[in-house]
């Protein structure tokens, strides 16, 4: 597997299982890491606090990014806490916990970023082979954005995706491969509820954490 110990890069950090295992595996193929959190209106606030805190284990430098304009663009309930949200995704559409643009705002202002402090690489968490239906989570979308911030900054951009074709199950057995099972399992924050570690149980992200970590402790242990 190619590395680049001699280049930095910038990781889109949340603080969930996502995008801390992305941190950890950032960290063990390029020589500086820098985590870029986005304050974009979402249910629980706690998230950036908590990203904050994983980053200073992590020992990398962190930025939070104001960007509460996404949740005056396009109703979703995970800006708005009014809506009940959907645990399923719809036959029809997508579910309302997806926030439109949201991406491609963030990769984006990423880039941003990352042309002023001359870095060239971004990471980013996002996997279509195990997610909730999301189009901005998908390959040719991540390879369309790429192409287009390097037309736009006239820069080489390298947008990597270390969990795109992972499910869940992989992304723990990742985890547990780079030697932070334990930090994911127990210090992340994935719930759409704001409940740290194992979550609320029963939004979205917490069924598909739960049972991608059944399986790769059925996996482990068997």
């Amino acid at each position: 597997m190619q590395t680049y110990k001699a280049q930095d890069a910038l990781v889109l950090f949340s603080g969930g299982q996502d995008s801390t295992t992305c941190l950890y595996w950032a960290k063990q193929n390029f020589r500086h890491v820098h985590a870029l959190c986005f304050s974009y209106g979402q249910r629980h606030t706690q998230e950036v606090e908590n990203a904050r805190r994983i980053a200073a284990m992590a020992d990398v430098p962190f930025r939070v990014l104001d960007t509460t304009i996404i949740s005056q663009l396009a109703p979703n309930s995970l800006t708005d806490s009014s809506m009940l949200m959907d645990r399923e995704k719809p036959a029809d559409s997508y579910p309302n916990t997806f926030v439109p643009g949201r991406n491609m705002l963030f990769l984006t202002f990423a880039a941003t970023i990352a042309y002023a402090q001359n870095i060239r690489h971004l990471v980013t968490g996002v996997s279509e082979a195990d997610y909730s239906g999301y189009p901005d989570c998908r390959d040719t979308f991540i390879h369309s954005v790429n192409a287009t911030l390097n037309l736009a900054m006239d820069k080489q951009f390298v947008i990597h995706t270390p969990l795109m074709w992972r499910n869940k199950m992989e992304v723990w057995k990742l985890a547990d491969e780079l030697g932070v099972f334990d930090i994911v399992r127990n210090e992340t924050l994935t719930c759409y509820n704001g409940i740290p570690a194992d979550g609320c149980g029963e939004c979205p992200a917490c069924t598909l954490r739960r049972k991608g970590l059944e399986e790769y402790l059925a996996e482990r242990n068997g």
